[in-house]
């Protein structure tokens, strides 16, 4: 197994992790493996809940790559969480349509209803909330998704929101 270490964090890819990687890999050809790079930190992200930075530094050394290659992409895609997160990561659009008709609104109240700061993670671990760039919705705004499945919702109003959090709520118990 491959493993990176620092005082304080240490990561280990299971082989059943690495075989995803083996097969990720192997769908380029030789010497092109950074084109796997997308999939493997999903995988990543899948398996720690965040990509670390331990694990990009990983993720390097297995791709025969430079750290700087996976940082730069995993910093550019809103997609992959740089800290740990909660359950559920709800993913407000903060772009000049969604604001223009209300998601500084609906990014306050979902920081007030939480009772967190964006990025940071409910003491209960089910929510973090943040703004990200554009979702691609701009006639529905203000609009919002749920990672780590995307689940998209548009249109959102206070209610809305409330809705949501505590149909969530719900669905963690069962």
């Amino acid at each position: 197994m491959l493993r990176v270490e620092d005082a304080q964090v240490s990561v280990e890819f299971s082989p059943e992790l690495l075989n995803k990687f083996a097969d990720v890999v192997s769908r380029y050809p030789a010497g092109k493996q950074k084109s796997g790079l997308l999939p493997i930190l999903h995988y990543v992200q899948a398996e720690f809940g965040w990509v670390s930075p331990q694990a990009m530094d990983k993720v390097a050394a297995y791709l025969d790559i430079l750290p700087i290659e996976v940082y730069e992409v995993a910093t550019f895609y809103t997609m992959y969480l740089l800290r740990p997160s909660g359950k559920y990561v709800l993913e407000v659009c903060r772009t000049g349509p969604c604001g223009v008709v209300g998601a500084d609104k609906i990014m306050d109240h979902i920081g007030k209803t939480l009772g967190v700061k964006e990025g940071e993670v409910t003491p209960d671990g089910l929510f973090s909330w943040r703004g990200v760039e554009c979702l691609a919705a701009c006639g529905y705004g203000p609009v919002l998704q749920i990672g780590p499945e995307y689940t998209f919702y548009e249109n959102l109003t206070e209610a809305s929101v409330d809705k949501l959090i505590g149909d969530l709520r719900v669905k963690a118990k069962n």
